[in-house]
């Protein structure tokens, strides 16, 4: 679900490290930054696909396509608002970068087998969601309920991601496995 992006104080949360929340939430950004290239390259091999249940999730793809966007605008805001620079590689969002070249060098990099594609973007969504779930925990664990609420919103959005891709992987492993005829997903 895409929500409009409002600033979230974020003033217990930031409490004792305000620098490490926004090495955090810089974190985050550059992982849905990455999320948005994976998700439009993906969708451009989909749209290449004889298949006619690859076509048909597309769309589907295409929504959770701008829910990542809209997830890196807001953090853009976020981090902004409290004072740090979105186009700042801070540690974490280097380590990110780094953990993600096995995900790009399939999905950016040639490979156009769908079942390869939507296999590292379930390893994506696996780390997108965790990252995420971190960000809930901290804000609950410093009693930051309106931060916990913006994260656990975003949160959302990302299982929704995750259980579409992983049933999309599943049905295509049963397909090319077992050589069962089966619908690939086309909604939530």
């Amino acid at each position: 679900m895409i929500v409009a992006s409002t600033i979230v104080a974020m003033e217990k949360l930031t409490q004792y490290n305000p620098q490490k929340v926004i090495d955090l939430l810089t974190e985050r950004l550059t992982f849905e930054r990455n999320g948005v290239k994976l998700y439009d390259a993906i969708i451009d091999k989909m749209s290449l696909s004889n298949d006619d249940s690859v076509a048909r999730m597309i769309e589907q793809m295409q929504e959770y396509r701008d829910e990542e966007k809209e997830h890196e605008e807001w953090l853009e805001d976020q981090v902004r608002a409290l004072g740090g620079d979105t186009e700042q590689l801070t540690e974490m969002a280097e380590l990110v970068m780094r953990e993600s070249k096995g995900i790009d060098d399939v999905v950016l990099d040639g490979d156009n087998d769908v079942f390869h594609l939507l296999h590292a973007l379930l390893t994506a969504e696996l780390a997108d969601n965790a990252g995420w779930d971190l960000l809930v925990a901290l804000a609950d664990e410093a009693g930051d309920r309106d931060a916990k609420k913006a994260f656990k919103s975003r949160l959302h959005d990302e299982e929704e991601h995750l259980a579409f891709v992983r049933r999309a992987v599943e049905r295509l492993a049963r397909r090319e496995v077992l050589g069962e005829e089966v619908a690939l997903p086309t909604s939530p």
